[in-house]
This record gives C-alpha cells, structure tokens and sequence, in this order.
C-alpha cells in the first residue's frame, strides 16, 4: 500500500473503528430460533394451537426428557444439565438430599429451589399462533414440562371406557393441541389445555407430510452425553457457586432461574427453562429421599 492510499484510508478509518467498536460491544443474544414459546399479554394469559410431531427420521421417541439444575448463589449462577438424565450421580443432587433430610425446614426450602426440574422436548407445527402468525405453517421444538406431558399421556391412556385413545404425535391419527396458558396464584398454568378431535395433518397429503417430517430438528442432541459436565465439573463449579457452606444462598434465598426467568432479569434462565421453569416437580422431591436411602 502507498502512503497516498493510507493517507485516503485514513480519513474514513474513524467510521471503520466506530463500526468495530459497536459490532465488539453488541450483546450477545442466547435466543435459539429453533425453539417456540407462547408470547402472553400483560396478564400473563396466551393462546395458541399446536401440533405435536412424530419421532425425527432415525429416531425412536418424539420427545427428549431431561433434567437440569438452575439457582443462583454469592459466587453467581449455576444453570446446567443434570447428570441424572443420564442415570449418573449429582452432586448437586447430593447436596439438596442432605439439605432435605437434616429435618429442618429452611433446609428444604432451598433444597427446593434448587431441585432438578424436568423438562421434554418435542418438534410442532404451529397451527395458529394470533400473537405472531408468521409463525404459523412452520416447524419449531417447544420445551415444556411435566403439566403438559400428562395431558399427552392421558390422550394416549384416557381415563375412562367411553374415551379413545389417541397418539398426539401421528401424522394421520393424532391432533392440534390447543395451548392455553393463564397465571393462577402468581404460576403459570396450562389446567385449561386440551386436544381438539384427531384429524390428518396437512389434509393427509403424504408428500407434503414427506417434507414436512425431513424439516423436523434431531432430539438426540438434549440428552447426549458431550452436553453434560462430569461430576468433578460440576462440583467445582457448585462450589464456586455456593461456597463451602450448602446451605448459603443469596439474600432473600429466592433466587432461582425460574424467579428470574418470570422477571425477564436473565435471557441464559429462560433458555435453560423455558415454559416447564414454573411447573412443579415433586419428582425431585421423591429423589432426594431415594438418595438418603441409598
């Protein structure tokens, strides 16, 4: 290069470095578009109409089902995957079955915000989306939690003689799920949610169905082993999360990945949660004992 061109290259190197500076400082988003969520008005109500899809090409389940741990201490945050999805120890899994049987009932208020919550994962088709209809026609993965896997397990084992079975995720003989989300008690509820009568998808057309399932996302991914930390790793950072006392916790001792999620306070909560973050899962409860047991 010339010193004639530098010269010239000089006299716009201040828009170049202003636009490097902005680029550098641009928040790093944790959105995956890939996922769906419901957006809810001011009252925290939402609706929409969903299809629950068939198990991807190559896949056996049309769900992926897994834990993960999410709360926040004085040395920060602790938002990961739990190694009991994979049916290996924990250790904050360990930590919580002590703090839940020490007989104190403190101790059991945060063993239970810091519980393992279940989530499920399944790819949709979004039927009616009123809040985004650009959505509407396309594939996405939806995480949800154990309120909403039980109203798919009870349209496939109805309660009652006179009800039929159904498997909500066929092509052919499945059918939309009308998603009806409410506040109730300061939680998220999904009570109301039901399946409309079965019906073909996209009118039964297999070819469009052909193309459609070839759309579908992989689920192995949420339950391989590479996304979860060892047992060591995930000590250490518990550790540098809590400290050498378990039982520490920040100030009001609320501080959860859920609680924060709701606020909006923490884009890497609602990732980690999504809709199944303020769903109850007595489960955790159950394991703590189990652990105590052992």
């Amino acid at each position: 290069m010339s010193f004639a061109d530098f010269k010239k290259r000089s006299q716009s190197s201040i828009n170049e470095l202003t636009k490097k500076i902005e680029e550098t400082n641009k928040k790093e988003s944790y959105t995956d578009d890939r996922f769906w969520r419901p957006e809810l008005d001011k009252s925290s109500n939402g609706f929409a109409v969903i299809r629950f899809l068939p198990a991807p090409d190559g896949e056996d389940l049309p769900w992926a089902k897994y834990y993960s741990h999410g709360f926040q201490g004085k040395g920060g945050w602790f938002i990961e995957n739990c190694p009991t999805t994979l049916g290996q120890k924990c250790p904050v899994c360990e930590a919580n079955s002590e703090l839940w049987n020490s007989g104190i009932e403190k101790d059991k208020d945060i063993a239970r915000n810091r519980k393992r919550r279940l989530h499920y994962t399944s790819n949709i088709m979004i039927i009616s989306d009123p809040a985004n209809p650009q959505n509407e026609g396309k594939v996405f993965l939806y995480k949800y939690g154990k309120k909403i896997f039980d109203k798919i397990n009870e349209a496939m084992n109805p309660e009652f003689a006179d009800e039929e079975a159904i498997n909500p995720f066929d092509f052919w003989g499945g059918a939309n799920f009308k998603l009806k989300v409410r506040k109730v008690a300061g939680f998220i509820n999904y009570d109301k949610s039901e399946f409309e009568s079965t019906s073909a998808l996209l009118d039964g057309n297999d070819a469009n169905l052909e193309v459609l399932w070839k759309t579908q996302y992989a689920l192995t991914e949420f339950t391989d082993a590479k996304n979860f930390k060892s047992y060591d790793e995930l000590k250490t950072k518990r550790d540098a999360v809590l400290g050498a006392d378990i039982r520490q916790t920040t100030q009001d001792d609320t501080s959860t990945a859920e609680t924060v999620s709701e606020s909006g306070g923490a884009e890497a909560a609602e990732k980690a949660f999504g809709d199944s973050s303020t769903e109850e899962d007595t489960d955790a409860l159950s394991y703590f004992e189990k652990l105590a047991n052992e």
